[in-house]
């Protein structure tokens, strides 16, 4: 399931009336100052093993381009969801910082909690990262992305289920390998909860 690339289907009049939301709103300070200015303050930390570290608003961020999917969202519980999704290419970023060659593997940070404590994260190869459709979102539904589906940013890539798309991301990181993170299983629900890895749809 890893190589397929997602094709697009799916149209305007196909998005769910209701998308369940899941996950528990971050309770940092941090996170609560940025979303009562309405984000004007944040800034995405990416680094890692790269060339180029750098600290993205979102106004930068959006002025680096733009794409729209109509995707239809998958979860563990069992539970389907079609959205619209807009947001940059995460290929754009790995084009901004230019990753060393050694990189097989990207960790996407959380403001949010992990149901067992400390801040979620979960990781994804970076040959998903750069298939089709993969982007890190900050619109939903043709609105600015709420805060509850994962505001500022949340990740879109879409062979995986949900857990694996991490929202309210904080930072994220180029590393050689998952196994150097957390308890070395790939992400806090694989670190706490037994998930797999590679969470194909």
């Amino acid at each position: 399931m890893n190589r397929f690339k997602p094709k697009p289907y799916y149209k305007k009049e196909d998005i769910s009336p209701y998308f369940w939301p899941n996950g528990k709103i971050p309770s940092s300070e941090e996170w609560k100052k940025l979303a009562e200015n309405n984000f004007k303050g944040y800034k995405l930390k990416i680094g890692g093993l790269v060339e180029n570290p750098i600290e993205l608003s979102l106004e930068e961020l959006k002025n680096l381009g733009r794409e729209q999917n109509i995707t239809m969202h998958h979860c563990i519980q069992g539970w389907s969801g079609i959205a619209e999704w807009g947001g940059l290419p995460i290929s754009k970023i790995v084009e901004l910082v230019k990753p060393h060659s050694t990189i097989t593997t990207v960790a996407f940070y959380s403001f949010g909690e992990g149901l067992y404590g400390g801040f979620y994260y979960d990781t994804n190869t970076l040959d998903n990262c750069l298939k089709p459709k993969s982007i890190l979102a900050w619109e939903m539904n043709y609105e600015p992305l709420p805060l509850i589906y994962g505001a500022p940013l949340r990740l879109r890539v879409e062979n995986q289920l949900g857990y694996k798309m991490v929202k309210w991301i904080s930072s994220i990181e180029f590393v050689e390998t998952y196994k150097t993170l957390g308890k070395g299983q790939g992400g806090k629900n694989e670190d706490d909860e037994y998930f797999d890895l590679l969470a194909d749809t």
